[in-house]
């Protein structure tokens, strides 16, 4: 079984910064891909940001040069790093994670709510 637990989200103004983290455990040997989704209010969930293996990266048009996502191999853990935040962002963010067999674990959302 693995878990994903996620942390930082929360309230901030509009051109603010939140640091998001979600860190894996459990019986995963290897993971392929890392990533975050989001779902904003009566929106569809939308991929925000990825990263592989080889550290090759991926962002939705809408934050490219104001989100970053990394990761942390020792501890199986993946970041999200959202500067100059919209009322727009205002979303619930699941991580996820991909094994090396093809696997996909979720966490359970946190919550990031921009004010304007």
């Amino acid at each position: 079984q693995v878990q994903l637990v996620e942390s930082g989200g929360g309230l901030v103004q509009a051109g603010g910064s939140l640091r998001l983290s979600c860190a894996a455990s459990g019986s995963i040997f290897s993971i392929n891909a890392m990533g975050w989704y989001r779902q904003g209010p009566g929106k569809h969930r939308e991929l925000v940001a990825e990263i592989f293996s080889g550290s090759r990266t991926n962002y939705a048009d809408s934050v490219k040069g104001r989100f970053t996502i990394s990761r942390d191999n020792a501890k199986n853990t993946v970041y999200l790093q959202m500067n100059s935040l919209k009322p727009e962002d205002t979303a619930v963010y699941y991580c996820y994670v991909v094994g090396s067999r093809g696997s996909l674990y979720w966490g359970q959302g946190t919550q990031v709510t921009v004010s304007s």
